[in-house]
C-alpha cells in the first residue's frame, strides 16, 4: 500500500503533492486522516446527561421475571396497609407488579409482561427496602426517578458498646436535628437515621459524602468538620479563577487531640500485691456436684424440691401462728416482790445521785478557794504599790459597790 501511494504521488504534479501533504498535517497525520467534523456534536451538548427510557427503546418487554422480596416490621404493618394503594398505582405505571403479605410480614416486586425497563425492577427493590426502613412513601417513590439513587447503611456493628454508639448515633441527629438538617442541605440528599440503619437518597456525589460523614461519625468524628469543609468547598465552587487550582490551602486541617483522662484511684490491692489471680467463683453445676444434688435423678429432685417447699410453708405458718398468739397474752403485771426490788432500785439510784452531787459541790467549792486565793495576792501587790491611804479608799469603794 506504501508503494502504490508513492506511484500515485509520482503521477500527481508537485503543488499537488504539497497540498495533500499540508491538509493532512493539519488534519493530524495518520491518526486523523479520516476525520470528519461531525455537525450534531457541539459544545452545547450535555454528555452526561441521562435520557429517560421511554416503551420505544424496547418495544417488545421482557422474556424472563424477575422478583424481588424483603420483610419489614411489625410496627411498619399499619403504615403500610395505608399507602399500599399508592405504591400499587405508582410501580402500575412502569409495569411492576407488588403484594404485600401480612401473615409472613414481607413486600414482593416482580416483573410483568408489560414492564419495558429493565432497570425499575432494581429500583422497585429499592423502593422496598426504604418502605421497610421507616422512609415515608412519598419520599421512598423518588426511587423510581432516573437521577435519584439510595443507600442503606448500617451503623450496628461499628460500636461494641452499647451507651457510646447512642451517643453517637445521637451527634449525628444533633440538637432538634440541626446536624442531620446541615448535611441534608450540603449534599443535597435525604438522610433518615433509623435503629441500626441510616437510609440516604439522593445522587451519587452526595451519597459518598454521606455515607464517609457517617462512618467517620461512628468512628469518634464529630460530623462538624465534615460540613465546614462542605460549606468551605461550595463557596469555593462559585470562583471559576479555583476551578484549576487546588483547594488544599483553603481546607481547614483539624489535628487530632489527645485528651488525657483523669486515671481513676486505686481501690484495694494493686498488681504489684496481688501474685496469684482470684479464685473463680463456683458455678451453679460445681455448687450441684458439692451437695450431692447434680448425681440426683429428675424425681429424686422434685421430690426434694417438693419437700424445701414444703418445709418452707411449715415455717412461714408457724410464725404467723406466734403472732397471733402473743396478741392474746396479757402484759405482765407488778406482783409485791416486784415492789420491793423497785424501791431497792430506786434507793440505789438515788444514793447514785447523792454522791454524784457531792463530789460536784466539792469541786465547785475548792475552785471557789482558788480564786479568792488569786485575788488576795493581787491585792497585795496592789497595796505595795498604791500605799496605805489608797488602799483605805480603794477598800471604801469597793464596800460601796457591793
Amino acid at each position: 500500500a506504501q508503494w502504490k501511494r508513492m506511484g500515485a504521488d509520482e503521477d500527481r504534479a508537485p503543488e499537488d503533492v504539497a497540498a495533500g501533504d499540508g491538509e493532512e498535517a493539519s488534519v493530524g497525520g495518520k491518526k486523523g486522516r479520516y476525520r470528519r467534523d461531525k455537525p450534531w456534536d457541539h459544545d452545547g451538548i450535555d454528555h452526561w446527561k441521562v435520557d429517560p427510557f421511554t416503551k420505544d427503546d424496547n418495544p417488545d418487554c421482557l422474556l424472563e421475571e424477575s422478583s424481588f422480596a424483603t420483610l419489614f416490621p411489625k410496627y411498619r404493618e399499619k403504615y403500610l396497609r395505608e399507602v399500599w394503594p399508592s405504591v400499587t398505582r405508582a410501580l402500575k405505571e412502569y409495569g411492576i407488579a407488588c403484594e404485600l403479605n401480612l401473615v409472613e410480614g414481607s413486600m414482593t416486586v416482580r416483573t410483568t409482561r408489560k414492564t419495558f425497563d429493565p432497570y425499575i425492577i432494581i429500583k422497585s427493590r429499592d423502593l422496598i427496602k426504604l418502605l421497610s426502613r421507616s422512609v415515608p412513601a412519598p419520599q421512598a417513590l423518588k426511587i423510581l426517578q432516573d437521577d435519584v439513587q439510595c443507600d442503606v447503611i448500617k451503623i450496628g456493628g461499628m460500636v461494641r458498646n452499647k451507651e457510646r454508639y447512642v451517643k453517637r448515633r445521637q451527634r449525628l441527629i444533633g440538637p432538634n436535628g440541626s446536624t442531620l438538617k446541615a448535611i441534608e442541605m450540603l449534599t443535597n440528599c435525604y438522610v433518615l437515621v433509623q435503629g441500626n440503619t441510616v437510609s440516604c437518597m439522593g445522587g451519587w456525589k452526595g451519597l459518598k459524602t454521606v455515607r464517609k460523614i457517617i462512618e467517620d461519625c461512628m468512628r469518634n468524628m464529630h460530623p462538624i468538620y465534615h460540613i465546614k469543609e462542605l460549606m468551605i468547598k461550595r463557596e469555593l465552587a462559585k470562583d471559576p479563577a479555583l476551578a484549576d487550582q487546588s483547594w488544599d490551602r483553603f481546607l481547614p486541617k483539624f489535628k487530632k487531640k489527645n485528651v488525657q483522662r483523669k486515671k481513676p484511684a486505686k481501690i484495694g490491692k494493686g498488681k504489684k500485691d496481688q501474685v496469684f489471680p482470684p479464685a473463680p467463683q463456683p458455678s451453679k453445676i460445681d455448687m450441684q456436684i458439692e451437695s450431692g444434688e447434680y448425681f440426683l435423678s429428675q424425681e429424686a429432685k422434685r421430690r426434694r424440691a417438693a419437700q424445701e417447699k414444703l418445709d418452707k410453708q411449715k415455717e412461714a405458718l408457724s410464725a404467723s401462728q406466734k403472732r397471733r398468739r402473743d396478741a392474746f397474752v396479757a402484759p405482765k403485771e407488778d406482783g409485791p416482790e416486784d415492789g420491793d426490788a423497785a424501791r431497792k432500785k430506786k434507793r440505789e439510784v438515788g444514793a447514785d445521785d447523792v454522791k454524784a452531787s457531792v463530789a460536784k459541790l466539792k469541786v465547785k467549792s475548792a475552785a471557789k478557794k482558788e480564786e479568792e486565793r488569786n485575788r488576795k495576792s493581787s491585792r497585795n501587790v496592789q497595796d505595795y504599790l498604791l500605799g496605805a491611804g489608797k488602799r483605805e479608799k480603794k477598800e471604801k469603794k469597793e464596800k460601796k459597790e457591793k
